[in-house]
């Protein structure tokens, strides 16, 4: 397959690739980034290694700009080239008059926008209402909050590279892909 027509993944960065936080864990954080304690998912390294051999990668976070790039400056290995890392200022504000508090959408159009086909086109986000207009392009994982026993990112590589061939992404059926077997 031509790199062109390779999936773009994009995913996002907190409890989805790693947890920050203001105060550390019970252990010492991986690193640091501004005033966070920085926590690797495990499985971080070997999941960025695999599935940039297969797909092209992209991040989108909710977080600031700056964040968001020392972040994947740190954590990325350098041979993982970003197609485009993007933060909050991509994200589109929607207030939940329930919980009565703002809330970033990750809107695909945008990404269309810049020349992707959508049917090429994955998001992983730990948050469906982030990803709420393109339920047929995400894939969710569990939050992650520093549990170390965590093996949610080799689960996800080896879901990932099932569907590396599949012509249209968003015909297929992607909650509960845990379960699936894979």
């Amino acid at each position: 397959m031509q790199p062109l027509d390779q999936i773009l993944l994009i995913l996002d960065i907190d409890e989805t690739l790693l947890y920050a936080a203001d105060r550390p864990l019970a252990r010492k954080p991986d690193c640091r980034i501004g005033p966070y304690a920085v926590y690797l998912r495990p499985f971080l390294t070997d999941f960025l290694n695999q599935v940039s051999q297969h797909f092209r990668i992209a991040v989108w976070s909710s977080s600031s700009h700056d964040y968001v790039e020392s972040v994947v400056n740190t954590i990325f290995p350098k041979w993982v080239i970003p197609e485009f890392i993007w933060s909050r200022e991509r994200c589109i504000t929607r207030f939940d008059p329930e919980w009565h508090e703002q809330y970033y959408i990750k809107d695909l159009k945008k990404v269309r926008r810049q020349g992707y086909n959508l049917e090429r086109v994955l998001i992983v986000d730990d948050t469906p209402q982030k990803v709420e207009r393109n339920y047929g392009n995400a894939i969710y994982v569990t939050p992650w909050f520093g549990d170390q026993n965590d093996n949610e990112l080799q689960l996800l590589t080896k879901y990932l590279l099932q569907l590396r061939d599949k012509a249209n992404l968003r015909c297929i059926e992607k909650r509960n892909w845990k379960n699936r077997g894979y």
